[in-house]
Parts: C-alpha cells; structure tokens; sequence
C-alpha cells in the first residue's frame, strides 16, 4: 500500500531516472545525427568533459548506447545507439517539434528534420489500434500500480 511519501510509480519516472539527467537526450541527439565521438559531443553540446564521460557511461551501462573503439593509439571510442536508443529517436523528434512550436514560433527553426519522403518531418503520435491522432481529450488513465488511484494514493 502506498504511503504519502512514496512517490507514484511511473514508467515516466522511470525513463526520466535513465535519460533525464542534464545533458543524456543531448547526447542521444547527437549519436544519432552520426556524432558519436567524444570531441564532437564535447563540442557540439558544450557539456563539461567530465559530466560527459559520466552521462555516456550510464547511457552505456542503460544499454541505450554501445561503445566501439575506433582508434587504438591513442585508444579512442564512438558511441552508437542501441535498438533501445534508436526507439527514443521519435520521442526527440516529438519533443523538438514541441520547441518549433512553442519557443520558435517565428519559425525560426534551429534545425529541420527530412523524412523519407522528401519532406520536412512533423511527428504525429497516433492510437496503433485506431490511428487517431493522440490528445488529451481523448486519453483516460487507469492506474495499474496497487494503492494508486489517478488522484493519488487510495485511501487506506
């Protein structure tokens, strides 16, 4: 039974814990635009070395990214992403969309994204069962974790 300190047990939590650190989607960004050595996220994120090394560490532990020797003198390594890490890849397309938005709304774009087709990517998150577009009109919570009711812990 849920207590009122215990937080509420939460898959978003839980990813958050993983690749919610300052700098981690950063990295995962970086990887996957084919940035994977360790100068070019030092450059290309502005992160401190060290907090770097620390985020690519747990990101590789996580199993989100793999590490790959590319030289051996001096002994240097790239990073590539995981199955698991190229599966963040539309969350990151979704939450810069987000950004475009809502703090580029002048449609100043720092960067733009080209799908397959030949044109500028706008993520859509879609029901797989309907295929309608997800909104929050349209979403209803069913708390699975025992104790837990959508408002918070049930009353004991």
């Amino acid at each position: 039974m849920a207590t009122p300190k215990d937080p509420r047990p939460c898959s978003i939590a839980d990813a958050l814990a993983l690749v919610g650190e300052k700098y981690s989607l950063l990295v995962l960004r970086e990887v996957l635009l084919g940035n994977g050595r360790f100068d070019q996220l030092v450059r290309n994120i502005g992160a401190p070395r060290d907090i770097l090394a620390t985020r690519l560490r747990r990101l590789v532990d996580a199993g989100i990214l793999t590490k790959r020797v590319y030289s051996e003198r001096p002994r240097r390594f790239e990073y590539r992403a995981t199955p698991a890490g190229l599966e963040l890849h539309p969350v990151l397309m979704t939450l810069m969309a987000w950004g475009d938005r809502h703090l580029h709304p002048e449609g100043d774009r720092p960067m733009v994204i080209e799908h397959g087709c030949g044109k500028d990517l706008t993520p859509v998150v879609v029901c797989a069962a309907c295929g309608d577009p997800v909104r929050h009109e349209n979403l209803t919570a069913h708390p699975q974790a025992p104790g837990w009711t959508v408002a918070g812990p049930a009353a004991t």
